[in-house]
């Protein structure tokens, strides 16, 4: 099957149909049936409470939604920042003290801090470089720090369109991650210098839908192992 054109520049890959019009993480909230709590496994505001300086950094944030809800229930010191392409769809709407909305690329994007807690709620979907930013976010965690995103392997190809999704995962594993294949979850404890023997080539935004039903990106890389 030849292979697909590869976008490797993330400006022209945001302009693609399907990142630019993927609603995936809109308008999900903090708890109940369409949330956060649902998607990770564990509400975010109960694992953060007991911090004097809760910190939470959400990636691919849509209208951040999520963050606004916890931010009325942390204590004052918390420290939310919520990063999207396209950012809260209501920008009139008064901004919580704690909470720093940030519009921005994630694939270029880079906080000047460490966080408690970094989730990516469905957006590496819409990733190119996937794997840049799951092991730059892993940097930016507190040493006791958590970090969780979906991740779909099957989306990750060699350059060639062969899967690449099971050497991924096995260089992720030894690097430190851990992989659910039932819930789709990536999840790492604590801050790391990640540098897998991977290097990214270019996606492709016409790969279809994924586990979720939804259109979603492609990532294409190859082998930098040397010997």
């Amino acid at each position: 099957m030849p292979k697909p054109p590869l976008i490797s520049a993330s400006d022209e890959l945001e302009r693609s149909s399907v990142v630019a019009n993927n609603s995936m993480n809109r308008e999900r909230g903090l708890t109940g049936v369409n949330s956060y709590a649902r998607e990770l496994g564990f509400d975010p505001v109960a694992r953060l409470a007991g911090r004097p300086a809760p910190s939470w950094l959400d990636l691919c944030s849509g209208e951040g939604r999520a963050l606004r809800e916890a931010a009325g229930a942390l204590s004052r010191d918390a420290v939310l920042t919520a990063v999207d392409l396209v950012g809260p769809l209501a920008p009139g709407a008064p901004t919580p003290p704690v909470l720093e909305e940030i519009v921005a690329s994630v694939s270029s994007w880079a906080p000047s801090r460490t966080y408690d807690l970094i989730t990516c709620v469905h957006g590496l979907h819409y990733i190119g470089d996937q794997l840049g930013l799951v092991c730059r976010a892993a940097s930016w965690l507190a040493p006791d720090g958590l970090f969780i995103a979906h991740f779909d392997p099957d989306s990750i190809r060699w350059v060639d369109g062969s899967p690449a999704g099971r050497a991924v995962l096995s260089a992720l594993r030894a690097a430190g991650f851990r992989y659910s294949s039932r819930h789709h979850r990536l999840t790492l404890d604590g801050a790391r210098d990640i540098r897998p023997p991977f290097r990214y080539v270019g996606a492709d935004p016409s790969a279809g839908p994924n586990y979720t039903g939804q259109p979603a990106v492609g990532s294409y890389y190859a082998e930098t192992r040397v010997g």
